[in-house]
């Protein structure tokens, strides 16, 4: 399968960038740019790309609004955000406008075709770098380390803790029923079971938090007090 691909940002060295690594690959192809929001919309209704790798700042409409508008649509391509350090500001809206993951600029050209290949498959994508810078500028605003962890404990089971520890290493549901040994249709009740006792859109959002949580740091027994 052939991964169709749609670079929006208002650099045009930057999309030339991009365009040059993802070509090196024989499963993705790029099959339109566009500068701005609105652009990428007659884009995406003209080429039906599976991915579309979105910068957040540009003129016009932003990428914050044009996720928000792809969400909206149904059944549109998946979103995966580009983003600096000076932007991370605008990551949590973009997540919760819908896009399914984001990755630094300035990542190495094997985690930009990796990220494309788990975003088309179902997959969400974090930056490592930047998922720390995120976490603490939520953990600025509130205490969502705190709170996320209540919510899961007043929320969830511990197998579903579980999977939604998963979810937040980026797993595929392919990838979570492997590792516990479940089938594929489970993972996804699972999924949908989580997102909706957590009050979530999508399975990003789910990741945010199990990190906001601390899950990683408490593996083997997430919910207990340290």
């Amino acid at each position: 399968m052939t991964v169709r691909v749609l670079l929006v940002d208002d650099q045009p060295l930057v999309r030339a960038g991009l365009r040059s690594i993802l070509e090196t690959c024989p499963d993705v192809t790029v099959v339109a740019e566009a500068g701005d929001g609105a652009e990428a919309l007659a884009e995406v209704r003209a080429h039906r790309p599976d991915v579309v790798l979105m910068d957040l700042r540009m003129p016009r409409m932003d990428g914050v609004q044009t996720t928000a508008a792809l969400a909206r649509a149904g059944d549109g391509p998946k979103v995966l955000v580009l983003t600096t350090f000076n932007t991370t500001d605008l990551v949590l809206d973009a997540l919760q406008a819908g896009a399914c993951g984001f990755l630094l600029k300035d990542s190495a050209a094997e985690e930009l075709i990796a990220a494309v290949r788990a975003v088309a498959a179902g997959g969400s994508v974090m930056s490592p770098k930047a998922m720390v810078r995120l976490v603490d500028e939520t953990a600025r605003q509130a205490t969502a380390g705190r709170t996320g962890r209540a919510r899961i404990a007043a929320s969830l089971a511990p197998s579903e803790v579980e999977v939604l520890r998963l979810i937040g290493e980026g797993m595929t549901n392919q990838q979570i029923a492997q590792a516990r040994q479940l089938s594929v249709a489970s993972v996804k009740t699972y999924v949908s079971r989580i997102l909706t006792a957590l009050g979530l859109e999508n399975r990003t959002q789910a990741a945010v938090l199990a990190h906001q949580a601390g899950l990683f740091a408490r593996r083997h027994d997430p919910l207990q007090p340290q």
